[in-house]
């Protein structure tokens, strides 16, 4: 340090400086370094409540048949069969996309027959047979109709990809005319805002060829 003359105060040197602000730095990182490690701890130390876990208020026992697979679950009464099966038991084929039953890309199979999964409960459906699009093939062994939508290009952004499929392949088993407009009208439940509506319906048409 040295003394100012004029003003009869001491000015610290260049370095003193430096030194000083370098030091209360270092102070204030391992300060915040420590506030920051002890919110992390405290945030895992507290359990992640699970879906079907036990500690939810009113929840029921249920057991779902899924993909040939029984689940033992238990679920708040008002869950529906959509959310059931994409967070509780974790097939995230099954996309929510309005959750008003009007776009179609929730479709399951219940029984063999398409249902708008966010319209349903899951209560109900104790001792049915429930598909999703993963019951529905591999990656290894397609079901004809998810080849035929990779070969026509049925799909472009993929979300309502899945519940387009579930329904074309529900529509196999249901009467419907032989011509484009009457799969049109079948089909007009699943909502395509990409508009891939040509190559699905020619995937469709290919496939009953073969039918």
């Amino acid at each position: 340090m040295r003394d100012d003359p004029e003003s009869g105060r001491l000015n610290p040197t260049r370095r003193a400086f430096l030194r000083n602000t370098a030091g209360t730095t270092a102070a204030l990182v391992i300060a915040g370094t420590g506030s920051v490690q002890g919110n992390s701890t405290s945030m895992e130390s507290s359990p992640t409540e699970i879906s079907d876990g036990p500690n939810i208020e009113g929840a029921v026992p249920i057991k779902l048949r899924i993909n040939g697979k029984d689940h033992q679950l238990r679920v708040d009464p008002r869950t529906t069969l959509l959310d059931c099966v994409r967070e509780t038991v974790a097939l995230t084929g099954t996309k929510k996309g309005c959750d008003h039953g009007q776009c179609g890309a929730c479709t399951v199979h219940v029984n063999g027959r398409r249902v708008n999964s966010c319209l349903t409960l899951a209560l109900m459906h104790e001792e049915d047979e429930i598909t999703t699009i993963e019951g529905l093939g591999t990656p290894d062994a397609l079901h004809p109709m998810q080849s035929a939508f990779v070969a026509f290009d049925g799909y472009q952004c993929g979300y309502c990809t899945s519940g387009q499929i579930m329904s074309a392949v529900a529509l196999l088993k249901e009467p419907c005319g032989p011509d484009d407009a009457a799969v049109k009208e079948l089909m007009s439940g699943n909502i395509c805002r990409c508009g891939a509506y040509a190559n699905i319906v020619a995937a469709i048409q290919q496939v009953r060829k073969t039918q």
